[in-house]
């Protein structure tokens, strides 16, 4: 093995030596063959500094793309609610018309049945654009659905019904957005009289 090493190291050194001869051995290039050569760089410079020049025109549409892409995120989150906005104007516009008419008269029916009106204009409304209103009176509370404020004893209810409700359950497009605050049943206590 170390015989094989040194005929390496002979080799290495006698490498640069070679290499120097066969360029002074290689015949050099006719005239014709140097032009075509030099047409051939020339070329392929003028194609490489044409593709920069696309390079750089595409990084400046990315960049412009990139800008008009914020600008447009930004004006859809400043006007995102203008539809759902648009549609509740005439809902104010009804509940001024009852606040006119309630200085007027004092016909407290038409103006229960005004405002009922009101009301049922803006869940209307609410519906177009998937917000659903459900009431938890009767139904088993649900900690999911359903945000109990207090406890009431009641007969008539099995434990763990809602018996009142102070707000209803709201989901947007079957996603709940606020749970309905609840009063739910309990069985009442025995009094002490009655175990005695």
């Amino acid at each position: 093995m170390r015989e094989q090493e040194k005929e390496n190291m002979e080799t290495e050194e006698a490498a640069p030596e070679k290499v120097e001869e066969v360029i002074s051995a290689t015949p050099p290039l006719p005239e014709a063959e140097l032009k075509r050569l030099s047409e051939c760089l020339g070329e392929k410079t003028r194609e490489a500094e044409a593709n920069y020049d696309k390079f750089l025109r595409i990084c400046a549409d990315l960049e412009n793309y990139k800008k008009r892409a914020e600008k447009e995120k930004a004006e859809l989150i400043s006007f995102s609610n203008e539809r759902l906005l648009r549609e509740l104007i005439p809902v104010v516009d009804n509940l001024e018309r009852a606040i006119e008419h309630i200085e007027e008269g004092s016909d407290f029916s038409a103006i229960k049945d005004g405002i009922r009106l009101v009301l049922d204009n803006l869940l209307v409304v609410l519906k177009k654009f998937g917000v659903e209103q459900i009431s938890a009176l009767g139904a088993k509370f649900d900690p999911v659905k359903h945000e109990a404020v207090n406890q009431e004893e009641s007969a008539e209810h099995g434990p763990g019904v809602v018996i009142k409700e102070f707000h209803k359950c709201y989901y947007l497009n079957n996603r709940l957005i606020r749970p309905a605050m609840v009063v739910i049943s309990k069985l009442p206590e025995k009094s002490a009289e009655g175990e005695s």
